[in-house]
């Protein structure tokens, strides 16, 4: 049986978001999805600062899928932040980028992130990592809780 579970969706590209949202919809999985727009805000969500302070409407998630190239903060100095949060070190953390060069992807995960994954560029894709995020750190997630 399905649990809905929050993801964090940090992308500051409305349209990626839109079908990213459609994707988790089409495959059947009703997790929350909740979108900020750029890193900043993702750190101001997860420490609960500028208005997200209720969690019981702003959770914690259970997944954060973060775009790399965002204005302000960008996806590097959120995993940076993250690696210095000790209370957050078991939030899994899915790099969704538009690069796929090596050294993003190298950074990424030594900065800790968990997976890396390049937007796919179409939706049939977009269906299929929608999935595999989901079984792979949503439900497994759940069943180690």
């Amino acid at each position: 049986m399905s649990v809905n579970r929050t993801i964090l969706v940090a992308d500051d590209d409305q349209n990626d978001v839109f079908f990213l949202r459609r994707a988790f919809q089409k495959s059947g999985l009703e997790h929350s999805v909740v979108h900020v727009s750029d890193g900043q805000e993702a750190i101001d969500y997860l420490r609960g600062d500028a208005g997200y302070s209720d969690r019981a409407r702003f959770p914690i998630p259970a997944l954060l899928l973060l775009d790399l190239k965002m204005p302000k903060v960008d996806g590097f100095d959120v995993l940076h932040w993250l690696k210095e949060r000790s209370d957050l070190k078991e939030l899994p953390v899915v790099v969704l980028s538009s690069s796929s060069r090596e050294d993003d992807i190298q950074r990424a995960r030594s900065l800790g992130a968990d997976d890396y994954r390049v937007k796919p560029a179409d939706f049939e894709q977009l269906l299929l990592l929608a999935q595999d995020v989901s079984s792979r750190w949503l439900v497994a997630g759940q069943l180690s809780s």
